[in-house]
């Protein structure tokens, strides 16, 4: 049998990553034995309905990579995919009716009064109201004068209420719940539309689905839909119920935080590279046979196995993911890691500068576009720094040294006409060597290098050294930061 599953999104905004993760799972589940992934739109909440959601579902599997073989956009046979449009042929509603022919479900005409006076039960120590079946004890005759005055009516379930039904998921195990539990769901509305329970039910079943990968909230929810696929006589699929996705403080996911977004769109934006969001999603929950953390999607593919899934919560640490994506700009093809580097680029340098070899200089420093800036801004304007940075055990230098140093060099560096990398540093290892012969002591590199990296960059760390430095900030621009430099350690 072709193993086939689905995301089945509602359109209500941007898409969380613990949403995502459903869908990445679901498409790999179906990918590793060459079966199909189908997106279904499931937009029966009208009140929650957002304009514009579903092309944000679009192209947030786009960007992830997840193609889907059948949707709203691909006809597989099973369409319509959008569930108000499968409303439209009537297909609830002539499920719905042939559960009332069977004795499973019945019409409610109660109104809200009513319902809100229904009494509370306590079921395993939790609180909840469960629906007295008074409308079931209406005659054939009363419900067909209520239809036919055109009294308003919802469809419910009928559930017994003794015994118990088990479900098996694949995960975690058979489970059985007390019948008493389950209240009468409602199948149908009474704006005519399906429940989210009972369409998903009737879907997956007519479009042939064979793996539901879902959320395990919907545990509580899953032995009403296997009421449902008894009843039909249906076969039901096989249940992959996900743990849940926390914090680091492990609390249920939020949409944001104070270390970010947790919507897959904003987290691009802020300068997330799209295939390591889904490999650490991945990584969220499942974990592989061999001790690797970065994959592809087609390697995802070609190694996800879900029983490797853990029952376990996952935390969501953002210091992980800003890792893996660091990783992920190291290993990028320089065209495509600069195409999404330029717009950070010129965003913190408006001078005229060669941003190319700028964004070389910083592609293995960085963790996420956004670092670029702090990286990058002394290129624009030589900060005020303390002298004292002058001093550096290591390189040996110190604020008399690195005066010297630079009173040394700033006559080269104006009679030097060659400003490459390599024109300026033979220059500079020249000077080293020439000076270690006249004062009779080996000089380093660093004793050299050290002093006039500070007074070009004013800072501690730089993302390259100090001849790349001058290559790019050029030959007069250079020579009035040596020429500051030399100032500040002579008034210090």
């Amino acid at each position: 049998m072709k193993i086939r599953t689905r995301f089945a999104p509602s359109p209500t905004g941007k898409m969380h990553v613990g949403n995502l993760r459903s869908g990445l799972y679901a498409y790999l589940i179906a990918k590793h034995e060459g079966g199909d992934f189908m997106l279904r739109i499931e937009d029966t909440d009208r009140e929650r309905y957002v304009e514009g959601a579903t092309e944000i579902i679009y192209r947030t599997l786009e960007k992830a990579g997840l193609i889907h073989d059948e949707g709203p956009d691909k006809d597989g046979g099973c369409g319509p995919y959008v569930q108000s449009e499968r409303m439209q042929t009537g297909i609830y509603m002539k499920y719905a009716k042939e559960l009332v022919d069977k004795g499973e479900a019945y019409y409610c005409f109660c109104d809200k009064e009513r319902l809100a006076s229904l009494k509370s039960e306590v079921v395993e120590g939790k609180e909840i109201t469960v629906y007295d079946k008074h409308c079931l004890q209406l005659s054939k005759e009363e419900v067909e004068a209520n239809l036919a005055a055109g009294k308003p009516f919802v469809i419910r379930q009928n559930n017994p209420t003794e015994g118990t039904t088990t479900f098996h998921d694949e995960l975690y195990g058979d489970i059985t719940v007390e019948n008493a539990e389950l209240d009468d769901m409602i199948l149908i509305k009474s704006d005519g539309y399906p429940t989210y329970n009972f369409a998903n039910v009737v879907d997956d079943h007519t479009m042939n689905i064979t793996h539901v990968v879902r959320g395990n909230e919907y545990i509580s929810s899953s032995p009403k839909y296997q009421r449902l696929y008894d009843a039909f006589g249906w076969q039901s699929p096989v249940y992959v119920h996900l743990p849940l996705v926390t914090d680091e403080n492990h609390k249920k996911l939020a949409k944001r935080s104070q270390n970010g977004s947790y919507i897959f769109e904003e987290m691009v934006e802020q300068g997330f590279v799209p295939e390591a969001v889904v490999n650490y999603i991945a990584l969220l929950g499942w974990s592989p046979e061999e001790e690797r953390e970065i994959y592809s999607l087609e390697e995802l593919v070609q190694a996800f196995d879900y029983h490797r899934i853990s029952k376990s919560p996952a935390v969501f640490d953002s210091v992980k993911l800003r890792w893996m994506n660091g990783e992920y700009i190291k290993a990028m093809d320089f065209d495509r890691y600069y195409e999404m580097a330029e717009p950070y680029l010129k965003a913190a340098l408006t001078r005229d500068l060669d941003l190319k070899k700028i964004a070389n200089m910083v592609k293995t420093r960085i963790e996420v576009f956004p670092d670029i800036a702090a990286q990058v801004d002394f290129f624009e304007k030589l900060p005020e720094y303390d002298v004292a940075m002058y001093t550096h055990k290591k390189m040996k230098t110190d604020s008399a040294s690195s005066l010297e140093v630079l009173r040394d060099v700033l006559p080269l560096l104006e009679a030097q006409e060659d400003y490459s990398n390599d024109g300026l540093y033979q220059m500079l290892l020249k000077y080293a060597e020439d000076k270690g012969e006249k004062t009779g002591r080996t000089i380093k590199t660093g004793f050299v290098m050290w002093p006039i990296r500070t007074a070009l960059s004013g800072k501690q760390t730089t993302p390259a050294g100090a001849t790349e430095i001058m290559e790019v900030l050029g030959r007069e621009e250079s020579l009035a930061r040596i020429r500051k430099g030399i100032e500040l350690l002579e008034n210090q």
